[in-house]
Parts: C-alpha cells; sequence; structure tokens
C-alpha cells in the first residue's frame, strides 16, 4: 500500500486510485473489534477503500469496553495500552482487506474550544506517529467538522507536524459543512489533497437557524466545490469527503424533513466526479454513529448499523469506481462543453472526457443533447449505463453532428438517473 498524489488524482504505487470513502466517525467506540470486522469486510466487498474514522470524538471517548483514548481529554496525556492497541488492531483489520483508514486526530470541536493547542498539538502528533508510524494504510485528516478559522494555526501545527514526521502519508483536513479545506489551506505544503463538505441540506434549506449555519451555500449542487476547489488549487486532489447521507433527514435536525435515499447520494457522486473529482465519500445515517441497541439515536436515524450495512446505496457505490477505472478516469477532464441546453439543479448534466469516451450523468429529464461534432474520435459507439445495477446498455453508432439528441431509457422506478456513454469505435 504506497498512496500518492500525482496532479489532480491519487495514484496506489503505479495504478490509479479512485478514492472510495465510508464516514465510519465512531467505529473505534461503538463496536468490538468483531464488529469492526464485520463492517470493514462488509466495506471492502462494496469496493470502498478508505474508512473515515475519528480518533477521538468526544469528551472521554473510549472503546466499547472502555479503554479511554486521553486522560483527563488532555491531548497531552494519551492512555497509552487499551484504547490505542484497539486502534491499531481495527487499522490492521482494514490492512488485510486493502482498506486505507483515514485517521481524525480528532474531532474539530477539540481545538475550537482549546483543548487541542499550539502547547499540545505538536507532542499529539509524535504520539500519533509512535503509534500509527509504521502502518502502511493510514491517511491523516486534521480537523473534523470545523471551519479553519476556528483555530487555523493549531490545525497548521498539527498538519505541518504530521507531514514532517511522515513525508511519505497523505495529510488532508475535514471541514465544516458547505466548506473546503481550500478556503483556509489549500496553498499550505502540508496539505496534499483538498476535502470539502457539501453537507445535508436541500436547495431550499440555505438558513434553518441552527448551529451549523454557514455563509457559503450552493444548495445540492456539490459539483460546484469541486470547481472552485480546481480552479484554487489546479494540482491537487479535491472530493466530497461528506455529502447528504443515506437515510438522514434534508437538513440534519427536523425527523419530520424527507430523509435522503439512494438516488440522492448517487447524484452526488457522480456529479461531483464527473467534474474532476478523484473519488467520493459516501455517508450512512446508522453506520457513521454505529447505532445500536442502548444509544439515542441521532438525526432521528431508522435502523441500527448491522442493518443498514445493507442498505441500497452503499453497494451501488462500486459501479461508479468500476466505470472510472474502466474508462482511465485518472487521465480525464470536465466536459461540459459537449452539453447543449443544459438544465439548472436536478437536471443538471455533468460531462466527464477520457482517452476512451464520453461520459454523461442525467439525474432526471428525458432526453441529453450532445455536440458529439466536438468529439476526438470516430466510429462513435453508444450505449447507456445503470448506475443502479452498474449494467452496460449498448445501443449501436452514432453521428458526429453539431447537436445530436438521446433519449433516456425509462427504469421505471422513483429515480431514472442514467449514464450516457459515446466510445470510440473499430475502424
Amino acid at each position: 500500500m504506497d498512496l500518492k498524489v500525482r496532479g489532480r488524482y491519487f495514484f496506489d504505487g503505479d495504478e490509479p486510485f479512485f478514492w472510495l470513502g465510508d464516514t465510519a466517525w465512531l467505529l473505534l467506540s461503538r463496536l468490538s473489534l468483531e464488529e469492526a470486522g464485520t463492517y470493514i469486510c462488509n466495506r471492502a466487498a462494496k469496493g470502498f477503500n478508505v474508512l473515515q474514522v475519528t480518533l477521538v470524538h468526544s469528551p472521554g471517548y473510549a472503546t466499547l469496553d472502555g479503554k479511554k483514548a486521553l486522560l483527563d481529554d488532555d491531548f497531552s496525556k494519551p492512555c497509552i495500552g487499551g484504547f490505542w492497541e484497539h486502534a491499531r488492531k481495527v487499522a490492521a483489520s482494514a490492512a488485510a482487506h486493502g482498506v486505507y483508514i483515514a485517521f481524525l486526530p480528532c474531532w474539530g470541536g477539540f481545538a475550537k474550544s482549546g483543548k487541542l493547542n499550539l502547547s499540545n498539538a505538536e507532542g499529539y502528533a509524535k504520539f500519533l506517529h509512535g503509534a500509527f508510524g509504521d502502518l502502511k494504510n493510514i491517511i491523516w485528516v486534521v480537523g473534523g467538522d470545523v471551519r479553519g478559522d476556528a483555530a487555523p494555526e493549531v490545525f497548521r501545527l498539527l498538519g505541518r507536524t504530521l507531514k514532517a514526521l511522515e513525508p511519505d502519508r497523505l495529510v488532508g483536513y475535514h471541514p465544516f459543512g458547505r466548506c473546503s479545506s481550500s478556503f483556509w489551506f489549500g496553498q499550505d505544503d502540508w496539505l496534499d489533497f483538498n476535502m470539502f463538505q457539501s453537507g445535508h441540506r436541500d436547495y431550499g434549506q440555505r438558513s434553518l437557524g441552527q448551529w451549523d449555519d454557514n455563509d457559503v451555500f450552493y444548495g445540492e449542487d456539490n459539483y460546484r466545490y469541486v470547481q472552485e476547489d480546481l480552479k484554487a488549487c489546479p494540482g491537487k486532489p479535491t472530493l466530497d469527503g461528506e455529502p447528504s447521507y443515506e437515510l438522514i433527514p434534508h437538513g440534519l435536525h427536523d425527523g419530520a424533513q424527507p430523509y435522503w435515499q439512494a438516488p440522492d447520494v448517487r447524484r452526488y457522486a457522480y456529479w461531483s466526479v464527473f467534474t474532476g473529482a478523484a473519488g467520493h465519500t459516501y455517508g450512512d445515517n446508522a453506520i457513521m454513529q454505529f447505532l445500536k441497541p442502548g444509544y439515542k439515536p441521532a438525526y432521528s436515524a431508522l435502523s441500527y448499523w448491522d442493518e443498514a450495512m445493507h442498505d441500497p446505496g452503499s453497494g451501488q457505490m462500486t459501479h461508479l469506481k468500476h466505470l472510472c477505472g474502466q474508462m482511465a478516469f485518472e487521465k480525464g477532464r470536465s466536459a461540459q462543453e459537449f452539453i447543449l441546453n443544459n438544465g439548472a439543479r436536478h437536471a443538471y448534466r455533468a460531462a466527464f472526457l477520457t482517452p476512451r469516451g464520453l461520459m454523461v450523468y442525467a439525474y432526471e429529464g428525458e432526453t441529453i443533447d450532445v455536440n458529439t461534432a466536438l468529439l476526438p474520435f470516430e466510429n462513435l459507439q453508444a450505449a447507456w449505463f445503470d448506475p443502479v445495477s452498474g449494467a452496460f446498455s449498448p445501443m449501436g453508432t452514432a453521428e458526429k453532428a453539431a447537436c445530436v439528441q438521446f433519449k433516456l431509457p425509462n427504469r421505471r422506478e422513483s429515480a431514472n438517473d442514467w449514464v450516457f456513454l459515446l466510445t470510440p469505435g473499430r475502424e
């Protein structure tokens, strides 16, 4: 395992690496080692290759059997043994399945409150290096659902120290909702890639009068963060590290609101990746908190973690990963110039061009209008790709013209999203 950044994408050794992540924030405190192994096996079988896990999430943070991470919540006093041995075993279990662990040193509130500060951040980073420096499947992700300007120099010190101690290890930053790491740290040398949190709100939820209101608001258009990040930091990868979770209420706070469903999580994934993201992180409401009997549900979760492992959206993420691998996504770029009469909001079409063809994602609507005359190859072969099943459906040849209209198939289900493909045929 040898994860690197090359330009706007990740590579594991010499092989392109499509980041397919899952938010597993409370994995270390809510699951036993055996349960963690069950979860990791499930995710690996579905193609996930990164799990985003918090090391210290809240005051008094401990394993299921009570082994604390810190003495008195003091980052200069890690409790040697128990908790950290458990964390190593979980990371080793992931490595055995070829999965990286993106460890957050702590949740962002600790830096915001001053518990993690300029006096102890460097020492804590050195402790983390001693605890995990020999493992090959670790990624460091500073922050944790917090604005970078809440404690910028603390985050810089933590990120810079980890990078200096482990120069071959990737370091990122997980920001507050509707923010990107690029807002504060995009030009910093220690930050290897950008991560944004497009968040859990719909188009009508700009202001909810809640703690997570924020000035930046793109609604559900998560691809706009990709566009902005690649303008600001063209040489660094970016990805959506926390989009709307499957089966979480719109806006988080009100269980009477509609819940985000599998078609929504597909839309966020395809929109961002076809705009140039280096991968995507999926999330599930019950999984991110590992809800189980005896715990109070957060954010109106509807099921326990071992049931939620089978929610359909998680199984559908791998189809995007496989498609991008087949199409050599690491050689591609956003290609919106091919789309004519594009729509707004859910009618938006995202297009991506690689040497192997053009991919267009349509979430709703009846047709896609494409300027096929611009394509740099001949003998066009058209096909539909189903993001629900992962099946290809060839439809023959297509002409090269200034405007060619293609009619979407009808899946006859609640959502009718498709990927349209134009690839070069044989001479």
